[in-house]
């Protein structure tokens, strides 16, 4: 019985989740009524999230600093340019193999980055600003992720709405999160009516899962049409989402890679690609840690920056395999910036000004917006020219920021976004971010 259940439901115990009328979701029974009856392929756009967990230096990235000591790497006269763009020069400094310098992936992705520096997180803690970044909101735990919010408005029926592979994820009960940290685990899910996913090996011949979808359909269609106890629809539901939940994963097969890569965020955004090629996911939040440089900045930075940057051309390169890079919208950030100074282990400790970047659909790249001063603090920002403005700008924030993704995405006014809102002033919102 147990393994025959498992078969119908797609191994939903593997992070599937059938969009059905679930109490505390976001999306009311009728909805979820229309999205299992119509398991069609989602086409974007997708949205990525690449997190730098522990806490990024920015001044050998993005935000470069030659001079007090602030790094020890390169001085004033080596910072690189790339048209508006100007970057910390690691290529000289990485170890063989690390991954991609930042010349290399500013010469390649330059044009197509928006760069916002002199980001105030307010606080410097880990777990705070984990959150504050992934949600915009600094002092809730009940606030989404961007990632959720958008998988819940935009395609909620799809059965890998929401991907994470880790880092702060919360969903505010909005969408189901979906975790599936190996390829062959993908594998599996997408063929679960095979034994271990293998497509020569059904359960069952394709007229008998005829016949089961069919049934199914029937006690849907005849369930509709009389009363029934909410626990016995819920649990139909369930069972009808999930079959044809199943036949929609089949899709990501052919889109799995032979080779396994070995980086780990290449492995991710494998996952993630497959899954948006096949239409059955919305957004994805990718993440790799150890970034946390307390000791042996420097050092440790020169190893974690190049494998990170690697990744996202990984993801970039990919997509325009599968063609479908310019339905993609990616940010790339983490919690926190490293002080200016390095403490005595040669390490930098928790800075609570930060950077974050963006490319992909409906964002101009070559451009920076915002700025730090020679002491690292950030620099305040006229919201409406977005020039820098230290005596009447304010002070950019996250919750700046996740206000102009929502608007980026067409999800300012939707209803799931009215239940979790920003007290950003008006004359505070950011004018034109995206160009």
């Amino acid at each position: 019985m147990r393994r025959d259940f498992l078969k119908l439901c797609g191994l939903a115990g593997l992070g599937v989740a059938a969009p059905v009328a679930i109490p505390g979701l976001g999306f009311a029974a009728e909805e979820a009524r229309s999205a299992s009856a119509n398991p069609d392929a989602f086409e974007g756009p997708y949205y990525v999230v690449f997190n730098a967990s522990g806490g990024w230096d920015t001044t050998y990235l993005m935000d470069p600093k030659g001079t007090d000591g602030i790094n020890r790497l390169y001085g004033n006269g080596d910072i690189q340019t790339r048209g508006q763009l100007k970057f910390a020069p690691n290529a000289a400094h990485m170890e063989a193999g690390a991954g991609m310098s930042n010349e290399d992936f500013f010469a390649e992705f330059g044009s197509e980055l928006l760069v916002v520096n002199g980001l105030d997180y307010s606080v410097n803690n880990h777990s705070p600003c984990a959150r504050y970044m992934a949600t915009g909101h600094l002092d809730s735990l009940a606030y989404p992720t961007f990632a959720a919010l958008v998988a819940a408005c935009r395609g909620p029926q799809c059965p890998l709405a929401y991907l994470t592979f880790g880092n702060y994820s919360n969903t505010g009960n909005l969408v189901p999160m979906s975790r599936i940290p190996y390829l062959p685990s993908l594998q599996r899910v997408a063929n679960a009516d095979s034994v271990e996913g293998q497509q020569r090996s059904p359960y069952h011949d394709d007229f008998v899962l005829d016949r089961i979808e069919r049934t199914l359909k029937a006690q849907t269609d005849a369930r509709l049409s009389r009363q029934v106890l909410p626990r016995v629809e819920r649990a139909e539901s369930m069972l009808y989402a999930a079959q044809l939940n199943s036949k929609a994963l089949q899709r990501v097969t052919p889109y799995i890679p032979a080779e396994i890569p070995k980086a780990r965020l290449a492995q991710q955004v494998e996952i993630a690609l497959a899954s948006f090629k096949a239409g059955v996911c919305v957004s994805a939040n990718l993440t790799i840690g150890q970034f946390d440089s307390h000791a042996n900045n420097d050092k440790d930075q020169m190893k974690l920056i190049p494998e990170f940057l690697a990744g996202i051309a990984h993801l970039m390169r990919r997509a325009e395999d599968l063609k479908i890079r310019d339905r993609l919208v990616v940010v790339i950030q983490s919690e926190m910036g490293r002080t200016p100074q390095y403490n005595k282990g040669n390490g930098k400790d928790h800075w609570s000004i930060g950077s974050v970047m963006f490319m992909g659909r409906g964002i101009q790249g070559n451009r920076v917006i915002g700025a730090t001063d020679d002491q690292q603090f950030c620099v305040p920002v006229n919201p409406a020219t977005l020039s820098t403005d230290a005596g009447n700008g304010i002070r950019l924030r996250p919750e700046h920021i996740h206000g102009a993704l929502r608007e980026l995405a067409g999800i300012a006014d939707h209803r799931l976004s009215a239940q979790f809102p920003y007290t950003v002033p008006a004359a505070e919102r950011l004018q034109g971010l995206w160009g």
